[in-house]
């Protein structure tokens, strides 16, 4: 998966993709397979109530260090201390700002309420849209790619319900759905000149006339999403055949929580004396 978003490698069609630093095989990849996986273990049995975050304060906190790694994640995919790695940087905060603020503003529309989740939601679909595109685009290009990938990941993010899927943590919505997306604009919006920081020559993107780019980019995503979905979902059917391999654990133990049937503990200990929690403390 890397060598078809390698355009060094010369894939696909013989002239390869453009994705700095790993929106193919982090993003797509990852989200295709967490769809596959999501689909083969089946609903959670408490689908039907609402499931929100159980710590706001964890969610921006994590968000927050997120953000601050991914500095080395673009940053670093330069790898050396060059003006390219430092525009890397700057369009990864510029696109998750970005991001993060259309997030919140259009769920506004809906809600009318500026949600704290929401705008972490953004801020992450932000990070992954500029991915592929970080050490190709200017910053101008940065706003436009985080605000286009938080909007359709949102939508992305909403459409599981319509569709029945259980997908806890939205990983097909905000890293398959984002990085194809960030894949496809990078197509779009890639500049010869931010290359040539550090002496990297391309062929740039639809608005330097390089319009085949992105038929490039369309092809490379394509082939990367086809394969971690069908593979993963091979593989996760398999193991459900392997005795002590299944994906699932048993009825009862996902009703009473795997915390305590698996783990034999819970993150926060207010005991429960009812006649079902003695049932549980009873079998782990």
């Amino acid at each position: 998966m890397a060598c078809i978003s390698d355009a060094a490698a010369g894939t696909p069609c013989l002239n390869g993709g453009l994705d700095f630093a790993g929106g193919g095989p982090v993003h797509i990849s990852s989200g295709f397979a967490g769809l596959a996986y999501a689909l083969v273990l089946g609903k959670r049995k408490t689908t039907d109530e609402p499931h929100r975050p159980h710590n706001l304060n964890l969610v921006i906190l994590g968000t927050s260090m997120l953000w601050f790694g991914w500095f080395g994640f673009n940053g670093g995919s330069a790898v050396a201390a060059t003006s390219r790695a430092a525009m890397a940087a700057t369009v990864t905060t510029v696109a998750t700002a970005a991001a993060a603020l259309t997030w919140a503003l259009f769920d506004y529309t809906f809600t009318k309420k500026f949600s704290a989740i929401g705008f972490c939601s953004g801020a992450i679909a932000g990070l992954v849209g500029i991915t592929p595109a970080s050490g190709f685009v200017a910053p101008w290009a940065a706003i436009v790619i985080g605000s286009v990938t938080s909007i359709i990941c949102n939508l992305a993010c909403r459409l599981k319900n319509r569709l029945g899927y259980d997908d806890a943590l939205d990983a097909f919505g905000l890293h398959g759905i984002g990085g194809f997306v960030g894949n496809i604009l990078t197509g779009i919006f890639a500049q010869k000149w931010v290359a040539l920081l550090d002496g990297t020559v391309i062929p740039g993107g639809w608005i330097e006339g390089n319009w085949i780019q992105v038929a490039y980019q369309l092809a490379g995503s394509s082939a990367i999403a086809v394969y971690a979905f069908v593979g993963t979902y091979i593989i996760c059917v398999i193991l459900n055949f392997i005795p002590f391999l299944k994906l699932r654990v048993e009825d009862h133990h996902e009703e009473h929580g795997v915390d305590v049937t698996q783990m034999g503990e819970v993150a926060y200990d207010h005991y429960d004396e009812s006649p079902e929690n003695k049932q549980t403390e009873a079998m782990v």
